[in-house]
C-alpha cells in the first residue's frame, strides 16, 4: 500500500513537471475582439468566441501556438470602435482583430488594419467594404449582395413585376440599394419607389411615409433594416392597414436572421412577412454546442434572457478556428512584434508600425477551408463563400421554412432541388391566396375600370348597352369574350366594371377611338378593352398588351364576272405574249416572202400584193389555211418550225378560253387604292377609325372620305358606287374585312396592299403592372380558347366559291411559258434568211466588189433580188448562144441538142426539144439570127 501511494505521488509531480515545461514552450499570441457588449449580437458573438478558442485547443492541445483574447466594448459608435483598434495595436500589440460586427465601425477599422499590416476578421456584410480592394480585411459572414439572388427568385417565382425598396438610411443601407435595383431589373422587375428611413425617424414621419405608400398602386415591398428600426417599421406598417391582404412584405437576411431578438409584440406585427436567410444545417454538433452555448450564456449574463444561436454566432465560432490554424501553421518563424520608422512619430498610428507577422498570416486566412461548425467554411481572397438560402415565412411566434435556394439548384421545396417549388404560404391577412402585386387604390371597392367603345353596329366585335329596367350596362362581343377569357386566366382575380365610352345623355359615343384613348391616360379609365387598334401615336400615351386579333389594312371592292365581257376572248393571253405572237406572224411572213420571192410566183406581183401575201400566208398558218406551194427548202425548213409554234400556242389558248367560259371568273373592279385616288372617286371607312387618318395621309381629299358605321351601310355605299353617292371601295381593318366578306363573299372582294398593323389590344395607363401578367394571359388565352371564341361570335370559316375563283389568275398565259418556243422559231428563221443572204451575195460578189458607190450597188442588188429566177436564166441562155455561134460558127440548135439537161431542173428549165416550150422559140430565135448573119 506504501508503495502504490509512492508510485502515485510520483506520477502527479511528473504530470505537474511536464504541464509547466509544456506551458513554457507555448507561444500565446494576443488576438483582439471588438464588439458591442451590450447588444444581444455582441453578448452571443463574444460567447461564441470563448467557447470557440476553448474547444479548438482542446482538440489540438499539441498546438504550440495559443490565441490570449483582449476584449474591448466599441459601444455601438464608429469613433470608439476606432479608438478600441488603437489601444490593441499600439498598447497590446494584437497580432489580429475579430470585429466589429456593423459595416459602418468596420470601415475604419478596416483602414486601420490595411495600414499596419495586421489581420481585420469582421462579420460585416456591406458590399461597400470589398476583400478585393482591401488586402488585410477578411469576411467572415457573407456578403449582403449574395442574398439578392434568392429574393429575386422569390420575386420571379411569383410574378410580381414591381417591387418598392424600403432601406435604412445610413452607410449599411444605402450600400444595398444600386444592387437590388440592377438584380430587379434582370428579371424585368421594376423598382418603382424607394423609400428611406433614417434609423432616429419619428413614429410619426414613419407613418406618414406609409400612408405615401398605400396609395400607390404597388403591394410588393422589400425591407432592408437592421432589426432596431425595422420592429418599429414593422409596427406601423400594421397599424396603417398594411399587413393585409393583397400586401406582399420581404425583408432581407440582417432581419430574418435576427427575429428571434425581437419581442413578441413585433414578430405579432409581422404575421405572413417572408424572408431570407443562410442556412445552417441542424447537424448533431450544432446542437450539441448549441446547448452548451445556453448554459454558458447563462454563466456569462444571468440578468439576461437566452436568445436563439444564429449563423453570425456560428461563422465567429468558425472563424476563430480559421485563425488559430494559420497562427499554427506560422509558428515561431515570424517574430510577433511590430516594426516602427526610426523617424520621429506624429500620431497614434505611427506609433504603432507595421506587423511582422501580418504578411504572412493574412494569406493563409484569406484561403481557407475545412469542415467547421457551419459546414463547409470556404474563404477564397477574403471571402465567405455562398451555400444555401433558406426562405422563411413568419408565422405565430416564429418562422416556418417553406424552400430553399443555392446556386446549383436555384429555388426550390427541399434541399436536394428536385421540387422546382415552394410550400404553401400564409400571406398578411391570414390568406393563402397568392397575392398579385399591386392595386388600385382610387377605385370604387378596387374594382377596375374599363372603358369600352360605344358603337351603333359592328356588333359582333363589341356592344354596349343599358337594360332599361336594371339600368345596368351590358356588353357583349368578341373582344369582351376575349377580356373575360384573360382575366379569368390570371393567377389573381381582377374585379372590374364596364363603362361605355358615351356622350353625358348616353345616345352616342363621346369620341373617337383615340379619345378613348387619352381618356384613359387622363385617368378616367384604368383599361380599354375593345376593337382598340395598337398604333405607335397611341403607345406615347398608354401601355398596350400583346395583340389577341390579327391587323393589318386593306381594300373592299364590287367583284365583275369576267365571263359577260365582250373581249373575253382576249383574256387568256397577256398583252406581252400578245405583241410577241403577233411580231413573230409577220417576221415569219417576211421570212418566208423574201426565201420564194425570185423563185415562186405566187409571191410576186405588185407591193400591194406582196405585202398582202406576207400577212395572208404568215397569219393563214393559225388555221393551217395557206394553200401557197413553198419551193425553196430554206422555206419550207421555216414555216415546219412556225406551224408547231402555233399549234402550241393555239392548243393553249384553246384550253384557257374554255376554262373561263366554263369556270366562272370574278376580278375586282379596282386593284389598288392609287388607281381609285387617279380617278377622283369616293372612299369609305369606318367611323370613328384611325383609318380616316391613313386615308389622309395616301393624299385623300375630305370630300373623297365618307364614313360608316355598320356592315349594311357598307354594302349600300358600293353598291351605288361614287357616281351615285357611295363609293369605289372601303377601307377596313382585317377582322372586319373577314366578317364583312363571310356575309358577303358574292358580291366583294379584298383587293390591294394589305398595310401592316400591330392588332387588336388590351390598353392600360402607362406604367400599369397588369400589362405584362394580362400579355402572357393573351398567349395563353390564344393558343387554348381563341378558336371557340371566334367560332361563336364569327361561325366557322365558310368556303365562298366565288371568292376563291375571284382570286384565280393563273390559267392566263405569260411570255414566260413560251420563251423557249419563240426562241427556237427565231433562230431556225434568223438562220435560214442568214443562209439565203450569203448564197444570194456570193452569187453577185462581182456586184459587191465593183468600183460602184454603196448606193449603186444597194440599187443594183435590189433589181437582182426583184428578177424572177426563170427571166434569169433565159436571159443567161439568149447571150451563152449567140456566144456559142460566134466561136463555132454552128447552128445553135446543134448546141442545145448536145448539151441537152445541162441545167438543172430545180432552176424550172425545160425538155430542150419540145416545140412549143421556151427553150423552143429561143432556138427559133436564134436560128433566125443567125441567118441574117
Amino acid at each position: 500500500m506504501k508503495i502504490l501511494l509512492h508510485h502515485t505521488l510520483i506520477l502527479v509531480l511528473l504530470m505537474n513537471m511536464l504541464s509547466i515545461v509544456n506551458s513554457q514552450t507555448k507561444t500565446h499570441v494576443k488576438i483582439g475582439v471588438i464588439l458591442d457588449m451590450n447588444t444581444s449580437i455582441g453578448k452571443m458573438t463574444k460567447t461564441c468566441i470563448s467557447m470557440a478558442t476553448r474547444d479548438f485547443y482542446r482538440k489540438h492541445d499539441n498546438y504550440t501556438t495559443v490565441i490570449r483574447l483582449h476584449f474591448r466594448d466599441s459601444k455601438q459608435d464608429n469613433v470608439q470602435a476606432t479608438s478600441a483598434t488603437i489601444d490593441l495595436l499600439k498598447n497590446v500589440q494584437v497580432m489580429s482583430i475579430f470585429g466589429p460586427m456593423t459595416s459602418a465601425q468596420a470601415d475604419f477599422v478596416i483602414d486601420i488594419g490595411n495600414k499596419s499590416k495586421v489581420p481585420i476578421i469582421s462579420p460585416a456584410t456591406s458590399p461597400s467594404l470589398s476583400p478585393y480592394n482591401n488586402h488585410y480585411f477578411i469576411r467572415s459572414a457573407h456578403d449582403s449582395t449574395l442574398q439578392l439572388k434568392p429574393i429575386t427568385e422569390l420575386i420571379k417565382h411569383f410574378s410580381w413585376s414591381e417591387v418598392v425598396f424600403v432601406y435604412q438610411n445610413d452607410e449599411y443601407g444605402r450600400g444595398l440599394v444600386p444592387y437590388l435595383s440592377d438584380a430587379m431589373m434582370n428579371i424585368g422587375t421594376k423598382v418603382m419607389h424607394q423609400t428611406v428611413i433614417h434609423p432616429s425617424a419619428s413614429d410619426d414621419w414613419i407613418r406618414a411615409e406609409l400612408y405615401k405608400l398605400k396609395t400607390m398602386q404597388t403591394r410588393v415591398f422589400v425591407v432592408h433594416a437592421l432589426p432596431d428600426l425595422a420592429s418599429r417599421f414593422f409596427k406601423k406598417v400594421d397599424e396603417t392597414g398594411m399587413m393585409e391582404e393583397g400586401y406582399v412584405w420581404v425583408i432581407t437576411e440582417v432581419l430574418t436572421s435576427r427575429l428571434h431578438s425581437l419581442d413578441r409584440e413585433d414578430v405579432d406585427s409581422m404575421q405572413g412577412v417572408l424572408g431570407v436567410k443562410s442556412y445552417i444545417r441542424r447537424t448533431k454538433e450544432v446542437n450539441e454546442f448549441e446547448k452548451r452555448w445556453k448554459q454558458e450564456f447563462r454563466r456569462g449574463y444571468p440578468e439576461d434572457e437566452v436568445t436563439e444561436l444564429d449563423m453570425f454566432g456560428i461563422w465567429s465560432y468558425d472563424s476563430v478556428f480559421a485563425l488559430a490554424k494559420a497562427l499554427q501553421k506560422v509558428g515561431n518563424e515570424v517574430n510577433m512584434t511590430f516594426h516602427r520608422d526610426s523617424r520621429e512619430s506624429t500620431s497614434d498610428l505611427d506609433a504603432i508600425g507595421t506587423s511582422e507577422m501580418g504578411s504572412s498570416l493574412v494569406n493563409l486566412i484569406r484561403n481557407s477551408r475545412f469542415k467547421g461548425l457551419s459546414g463547409d467554411f470556404h474563404v477564397v481572397n477574403g471571402q465567405l463563400q455562398p451555400s444555401v438560402y433558406e426562405v422563411v415565412n413568419i408565422i405565430g411566434k416564429g418562422e416556418k421554412s417553406i424552400g430553399f435556394w443555392s446556386p446549383e439548384n436555384g429555388m426550390s421545396k427541399t434541399l436536394n432541388g428536385r421540387t422546382k417549388d415552394l410550400k404553401a404560404v400564409t400571406w398578411p391577412g391570414d390568406t393563402h391566396v397568392i397575392p398579385k402585386g399591386w392595386e388600385n387604390p382610387t377605385s370604387n371597392e378596387n374594382k377596375l375600370r374599363v372603358g369600352v367603345p360605344a358603337k351603333g353596329g359592328f356588333v359582333q366585335f363589341i356592344d354596349a348597352n343599358t337594360d332599361p329596367q336594371t339600368k345596368q350596362v351590358v356588353v357583349t362581343g368578341f373582344c369582351v369574350d376575349v377580356f373575360d377569357a384573360v382575366v379569368g386566366a390570371l393567377p389573381y382575380a381582377v374585379k372590374h366594371e364596364f363603362i361605355p365610352f358615351v356622350t353625358p345623355d348616353g345616345k352616342k359615343p363621346a369620341g373617337s377611338y383615340s379619345d378613348l384613348i387619352y381618356n384613359l391616360s387622363d385617368g378616367k379609365y384604368d383599361a380599354v378593352v375593345g376593337d382598340i387598334t395598337i398604333l405607335a401615336k397611341r403607345s406615347d400615351y398608354v401601355d398596350f398588351t400583346l395583340p389577341y386579333a390579327e391587323g393589318g389594312v386593306s381594300l373592299i371592292v364590287p367583284i365583275e364576272d369576267e365571263r359577260k365581257s365582250a373581249w373575253i376572248f382576249m383574256r387568256p393571253l397577256e398583252k406581252e405574249l400578245w405583241i410577241t405572237t403577233g411580231a413573230f406572224f409577220i417576221y415569219t411572213g417576211l421570212v418566208v416572202w423574201i426565201l420564194e420571192h425570185r423563185v415562186n410566183k405566187e409571191f410576186r406581183g405588185s407591193p400591194g400584193q406582196q405585202v398582202g401575201m406576207i400577212f395572208w400566208f404568215s397569219f393563214s398558218t393559225l388555221v393551217y389555211a395557206h394553200r401557197e406551194k413553198l419551193i425553196s427548202n430554206l422555206s419550207r425548213f421555216v414555216v415546219i418550225v412556225w406551224v408547231f409554234v402555233v399549234l402550241v400556242l393555239t392548243s393553249s389558248y384553246t384550253a384557257s378560253l374554255t376554262s373561263m367560259l366554263t369556270v366562272q371568273k370574278l376580278r375586282p373592279s379596282y386593284t389598288d387604292i392609287d388607281e381609285i385616288k387617279r380617278n377622283g372617286e369616293s372612299v369609305g371607312y369606318q367611323e370613328g377609325s384611325f383609318v380616316k387618318d391613313m386615308l389622309k395621309g395616301m393624299g385623300f381629299n375630305d370630300s373623297q372620305l365618307k364614313s360608316y358605321s355598320t356592315f349594311e351601310d357598307y354594302d349600300k355605299a358600293l353598291k351605288n358606287g361614287s357616281r351615285k353617292g357611295g363609293v369605289s371601295a372601303i377601307m377596313d381593318e382585317l377582322p372586319y374585312i373577314q366578317v364583312f366578306l363571310a356575309k358577303y363573299c358574292n358580291k366583294y372582294t379584298m383587293t390591294g396592299p394589305t398595310y401592316k398593323t400591330a392588332g387588336f389590344g388590351f390598353a392600360f395607363p402607362k406604367g400599369s403592372p397588369l400589362v405584362h401578367d394580362v400579355s402572357r394571359a393573351v398567349l395563353q388565352v390564344t393558343e387554348e380558347q381563341m378558336l371557340n371564341i371566334s367560332n361563336q361570335w364569327f361561325g366557322a370559316a365558310a368556303s365562298c366559291d366565288q371568292q376563291n375563283g375571284a382570286k384565280v389568275n393563273s390559267d392566263r398565259l405569260r411570255l414566260d411559258s413560251f420563251k423557249g418556243l419563240f426562241l427556237i422559231a427565231g433562230l431556225s428563221s434568223t438562220s435560214a434568211l442568214l443562209v439565203f443572204f450569203f448564197r444570194f451575195l456570193h452569187q453577185n460578189r462581182e456586184i459587191l466588189v465593183s468600183q460602184d458607190s454603196l448606193s449603186q450597188k444597194i440599187a443594183a442588188i435590189a433589181k437582182i433580188f426583184d428578177v424572177f429566177k426563170d427571166d434569169e436564166v433565159r436571159k443567161s441562155n439568149v447571150e451563152e448562144a449567140f456566144e456559142e455561134s460566134d466561136n463555132n460558127n454552128s447552128p445553135a440548135i446543134s448546141v442545145f441538142h448536145q448539151e441537152a439537161g445541162m441545167f438543172s431542173h430545180d432552176e424550172g428549165l425545160f425538155t430542150p426539144t419540145e416545140p412549143g416550150t421556151p427553150v423552143h422559140d429561143t432556138i427559133q430565135a436564134v436560128e433566125t439570127t443567125t441567118n441574117i448573119r
